[in-house]
């Protein structure tokens, strides 16, 4: 038996659970052995490693994951899904404990599995339902920081938009946030031939590794939350100058103005030549003026 499933097995495990792909779920099942390979030893997988994997599926991209030596945490929210995988995985040999399975939607997901061992997922590798790939890169690397490289298939947009850089027309919220943690590049493109069903927008893996501490580039000691509210501000109204998109952040466009000065930033520029310290600057500027 193959280490890994083929298109054959796929589909007879899909009749046999009586599945059909949803679009409400995102669904498009992995169905190439080569794309898997390569997602896998892109992805840096090694044996004795733990990967966190959102939207398993039937388990195409689970099994390469495991023939590459690594134990997967994965996290399923299909309700006949969630229970079929380890099932599958226990008839092709794997071994117990290699493989555990949270049936739970990601983005309200708080803690992860922790192994017999002590160990807990230090990478997330995953084909990513493509309406929430976004929330769930942002949601998962602001939750569980032991994640410390990242390789997931998304739309081929939102690849661009996550690795896009400042001045780009499609630089946006996400790029910024995703640069929060980490340096973020794209990874390759996968046809949409190895997909069932085959999908109507082309995809591409989109690989982040998170800053080393002391190697972001903006200096420490401002909160997430507080730079995110202002990037979401200067995005909302991106036709905006800074003074104006971020004048009910600050709260008004002449305190917006003060900010930006304050931190070396022209106020007629706009949100998408900002990078992430530019935000951080914005906000260590605000909180020093607090009062």
């Amino acid at each position: 038996m193959s280490d890994l499933l083929s298109a054959v097995d796929i589909r007879a495990l899909a009749e046999k659970a009586g599945v059909s792909p949803t679009k409400k779920l995102g669904q498009n099942f992995l169905l190439d052995g080569n794309t898997v390979r390569s997602i896998v030893a892109k992805a840096g997988v090694k044996e004795g490693d733990v990967v966190l994997e959102v939207g398993p599926g039937l388990g195409s991209l689970t099994f390469g994951l495991l023939a590459a030596g690594a134990d997967v945490v994965a996290i399923e929210l299909d309700p006949v899904l969630a229970p079929l995988l380890p099932q599958t995985a226990a008839e092709r040999g794997i071994a117990e404990g290699r493989l555990s399975v949270m049936h739970a939607d990601a983005l309200q997901v708080t803690e992860l599995p922790t192994l017999p061992d002590g160990r807990q997922p230090t990478a997330l590798v995953a084909n990513l339902p493509y309406n929430v790939a976004t929330p769930i890169v942002l949601t998962l690397l602001g939750r569980f920081p032991q994640l410390e490289k990242v390789l997931v298939m998304v739309q081929m947009e939102v690849a661009d938009r996550l690795a896009a850089n400042p001045g780009s027309r499609i630089y946006g919220a996400p790029s910024v946030k995703a640069s929060w943690f980490g340096s973020c590049e794209k990874a390759g493109k996968i046809s949409r031939q190895v997909f069932w069903p085959v999908p109507n927008v082309d995809s591409a893996l989109v690989r982040l590794t998170r800053w080393e501490e002391g190697a972001q580039p903006y200096p420490e000691g401002i909160a997430r939350e507080e730079v995110f509210a202002a990037i979401d501000a200067a995005f909302a109204q991106r036709r905006k100058t800074l003074r104006a998109a971020l004048a009910g952040w600050a709260g008004s466009p002449a305190r917006a103005e003060e900010l930006l000065r304050g931190a070396g930033i022209d106020p007629a520029r706009r949100g998408e030549t900002l990078t992430i310290a530019d935000f951080v600057a914005v906000c260590a500027e605000a909180r020093k003026r607090v009062g």
